[in-house]
């Protein structure tokens, strides 16, 4: 299945898939409210805002996967997000990320990477090509506005 047909939820609760962003570069990270890395939305929002005109998006997906961070409803996140961080970009619906239980845009991403293997924290970021390859994998240290970062999605968009 390619990662363009892969259903979730949009953390409206509408029905979604990434058909949508055919022909755009992606970067896909599991988030979480109360995590040390949470700053990073800042990072992400302004990635976004950048770069959305070059066809660039930003898609936040919440996990409370790890320490329990994200323990709250979809319209928590939704409300934490767009009040705390002026977050614009899209975000789904909370869903695993890792083990048995993992949803199946994540067994996507972690089978597909340039380096396979399960998520290890929230915040880490999976960069998809405009052609839907799995083009790129940041850990949750690397900071959005990183030059790694930056410079593997300028080679995704061009």
């Amino acid at each position: 299945m390619s990662i363009y047909e892969i259903p979730f939820k949009n953390i409206d609760g509408s029905e979604a898939t990434l058909a949508d962003y055919k022909g755009k570069a992606v970067l896909i990270v599991n988030v979480a409210s109360e995590c040390g890395y949470t700053k990073q939305y800042t990072g992400l929002q302004a990635l976004h805002a950048e770069l959305a005109d070059k066809g660039f998006a930003v898609i936040g997906v919440p996990s409370n996967d790890f320490g329990a961070q994200e323990p709250g409803s979809d319209a928590d996140i939704q409300t934490f997000c767009s009040t705390k961080f002026s977050v614009t970009f899209p975000m789904v619906s909370k869903i695993p990320v890792k083990g048995d239980a993992k949803h199946p845009l994540y067994a996507h991403l972690t089978q597909n990477a340039p380096e396979t293997g399960e998520v290890s924290w929230n915040f880490e970021k999976f960069l998809v090509g405009k052609d839907g390859t799995v083009v790129g994998r940041f850990k949750s240290d690397v900071a959005p506005d990183s030059s790694d970062l930056r410079a593997a999605i300028d080679a995704a968009l061009n």
